[in-house]
């Protein structure tokens, strides 16, 4: 069984900076990409950024390009979102995902998991 950990949100002024982190805990012994999703009052979850484990590959959504950094440690299977220069409309709960989970070097299919979020608040 594998648990995904999210900390850092928070309740911030517009302009701050968090960092939010995920930890995956359980019996993991590859996950292929780490993300972050988003989901704000009344709106579907979106994707924020997410990064390819095996190439450091990352992808943003257009709204945060610039201002948000999704990176990873492979080795504690941990991965993180710094957000800056942040805005009222970031304001969401934040979820991290983990695509392609393999138990075992042998393990013969992956899964997906999802975190139970935490709250990033930003005022005006």
């Amino acid at each position: 069984q594998v648990q995904l950990v999210e900390s850092g949100g928070g309740l911030l002024q517009a302009g701050g900076s968090l960092n939010l982190s995920c930890a995956a805990l359980g019996s993991i012994f590859s996950i292929k990409v780490m993300g972050w999703y988003r989901q704000a009052p009344g709106k579907t979850r979106e994707l924020v950024a997410n990064i390819i484990t095996s190439s450091g590959s990352t992808n943003y959504a257009d709204s945060v390009k610039g201002r948000f950094t999704v990176s990873r440690d492979n080795a504690k299977n941990t991965w993180y979102l710094q957000m800056n220069s942040l805005k009222p409309e970031d304001t969401a709960v934040y979820h991290c995902h983990a695509e392609g989970v393999r138990a075992g070097p042998t393990w013969g299919y992956e899964l997906d998991y999802w975190g139970k979020g935490t709250l990033v608040t930003v005022s005006s």
